[in-house]
């Protein structure tokens, strides 16, 4: 977990990059460190928690994965075929589709954190770094960038490890408030992104792991504020 921290974060600690291959059944691990800075500010409810907790969650993650959304969106909005997807998506110049999908992201997590109990966004945030294990786990790479590079070290043991931790995250919660487990239908926001990605591009990247991480985390607290707007 030491290597794979500092590439998930912006946690000044040193790790092995080269070892990050066969710590990908740690992935879900980092949750609960990712979302601690906005959980505490969630439960002190703080004003305007909401902004706060995003900025906290952005600052600890840094804006990889926000930077992976906008190019993601930009190659899936394109039309054409797989290639001029792929150009679009990998074009170092932001389109219009890149940033309406970044700004409807931070939209719906700004306003869904004030309809839901405080420790969502742990729950938002486990279900996307699991839903990034879940993306790896395709073993469908495109191109040799580092989402290739991470698969060559997937496995189904990694995978099953890395789901045991999730479930383990997960029920302390579901313990404490059964409505919980309502968030792990967020994941299904994981599933179709992934999709999304194998249809378009015929394979998964870097960027299409950030996109997949974030829309995760959003779907699942748009999930979870329905449900309790609903209960």
């Amino acid at each position: 977990m030491k290597n794979i921290l500092p590439f998930l974060t912006r946690i000044p600690i040193k790790g092995d990059f080269e070892k990050i291959p066969r710590e990908l059944w740690a992935i879900p691990l980092i949750a609960p460190i990712s979302s601690a800075l906005s959980l505490a500010i969630l439960y002190l409810k703080l004003p305007l928690s909401n902004i706060l907790a995003l900025l906290a969650l952005y600052f600890t993650i840094g804006l990889l994965h926000l930077d992976g959304l906008a190019d993601w969106a930009d190659g899936i909005m394109v039309k054409g075929d797989r290639e001029r997807k792929i150009r679009a998506m990998k074009d170092v110049n932001t389109g219009i589709a890149g940033l309406f999908a970044v700004v409807m992201i931070i939209f719906l997590q700004a306003y869904s954190i004030p309809l839901v109990p405080f420790y969502s966004i742990y729950l938002a945030e486990l279900n996307s770094k699991f839903a990034m294990l879940l993306g790896l786990a395709t073993k469908k790479p495109l191109g040799r960038g580092l989402g290739a590079y991470f698969m060559e070290g997937m496995d189904k043991k990694q995978l099953a490890t890395g789901t045991i931790l999730y479930a383990l995250l997960y029920l302390p919660v579901a313990f404490y408030n059964p409505l919980a487990l309502l968030g792990t239908a967020g994941l299904l926001f994981s599933a179709y992104t992934i999709r999304l990605s194998l249809r378009n591009f015929d394979g998964i990247n870097g960027d299409c792991l950030g996109a997949i991480a974030e829309i995760t985390r959003a779907g699942t607290l748009l999930t979870l504020a329905f449900a309790w707007w609903f209960i």
